[in-house]
């Protein structure tokens, strides 16, 4: 494999293991979540709109693409000069690629869901669109460090 081939490689995969932090979905937990106790109220889904969560631009992205770009321009050319020019070339079309990636791989579709709860209360909240629920489905509310909504098992 070639030095550039390579480079794009390691670029990618750098950016899709950091980008795998990014899971919106109500059935995923971290792990400093087991064991927690959250408080939850019950409440009824009103309205249910999709959503697309924009990805995320952490950065991490643009400077594995910056770092990798700047290693492959600077094998350009015979003299210092052209290996200098091609490694801040290569870093900057690096940064915007690796930066799109992640940017790209992190998109997600989402659902916004209006909750009232027993109280009377209107709440919202937006989750990945796995699982998805309906206007009138019973729910309960969760809190934590990331709330979320799952169905009432008990109603």
């Amino acid at each position: 494999m070639n030095r550039a081939a390579f480079t794009i490689f390691f670029v990618s995969s750098t950016i899709c293991v950091f980008a795998g932090c990014a899971d919106v979905s109500p059935s995923s937990y971290s792990v400093g979540s087991v064991g927690q106790v959250n408080r939850a109220v019950r409440g009824t889904i009103i309205s249910v709109r999709d959503v697309r969560i924009q990805g995320s631009q952490t950065g991490t992205g643009a400077t594995a693409g910056a770092i990798a770009g700047g290693a492959a321009g600077s094998q350009l050319g015979n003299d210092a000069a052209a290996h200098v020019a091609g490694a801040v070339g290569g870093a900057v079309v690096g940064a915007l690629a690796g930066g799109a990636i992640e940017e790209g791989s992190t998109r997600q579709a989402g659902v916004e869901y209006v909750v009232e709860t027993e109280t009377g209360a209107i709440m919202t909240l937006v989750q990945g669109a796995e699982d998805r629920m309906s206007i009138g489905d019973h729910v309960l509310v969760l809190y934590g460090d990331r709330s979320r909504i799952i169905r009432d098992p008990g109603k």
